[in-house]
């Protein structure tokens, strides 16, 4: 309301007040959504990933469209998962990938997963700018930031979020990276069941004592 009618000093501060204000916001609204990262009601389901991903892709729609990215996704397997939280690494995970690419070449991210003894293991390749392997560790940190903000926004709690949830659930996630070629952030998905619901299980008990 009042920029124009002071002197252009009083014009910066009011900018730099109303940036602050902003930037505050922000990390409040991050500080929310990581203490809520995976404390919902686990509402594990039999998913296919697949079908997460194309979710994941279609609410970042605009943002990928925006940077000439392409997003491509290999057969995936379904998993017993949360379904809102798997969408939400996958969501996290593509967009980093997208707002960390090469200035040199067109954005690419491919996601597919591969079996091991007890979990199904997912990966996030892209072929973005890197990250130094002496901070693959400092980047799963809430706030931490290794750009200047007028490089790249954000508030450095996307990446925490992820790890949270991953680990909540029983998986890992980890880093693998080179600078200028590209990272890939590998996180597993744990075996689980369904838990039966224990009045069906009793019926079953019933039916089987019967015979």
């Amino acid at each position: 309301r009042y920029s124009g009618k002071l002197d252009s000093d009083a014009d910066e501060f009011i900018g730099f007040a109303v940036d602050g204000a902003k930037r505050m916001q922000s990390l409040i609204n991050g500080l929310l959504l990581y203490s809520r990262a995976g404390r919902q009601d686990d509402a594990y389901e039999t998913i296919d990933a697949s079908d997460v991903v194309n979710e994941a892709v279609m609410n970042l729609g605009s943002r990928i469209d925006a940077a000439g990215a392409t997003v491509n996704c290999d057969d995936l397997p379904s998993v017993v998962a949360d379904r809102a939280q798997l969408i939400s690494i996958f969501q996290n995970l593509i967009s980093n990938s997208i707002k960390y690419r090469s200035p040199t070449r067109d954005a690419l991210v491919e996601v597919s997963a591969q079996r091991t003894r007890s979990a199904w293991e997912f990966k996030v390749k892209d072929n973005g700018i890197g990250i130094d392997s002496a901070f693959s560790d400092r980047i799963f940190t809430i706030f931490q930031r290794l750009h200047a903000r007028d490089e790249y926004q954000g508030t450095g709690i996307g990446l925490a979020v992820v790890k949270k949830i991953v680990e909540r659930t029983g998986g890992t996630i980890r880093l693998e990276s080179k600078l200028d070629e590209g990272s890939s952030f590998i996180f597993t998905v744990i075996d689980r069941t369904i838990e039966v619901d224990s009045s069906e299980e009793d019926g079953r008990n019933v039916k089987r004592a019967a015979s």
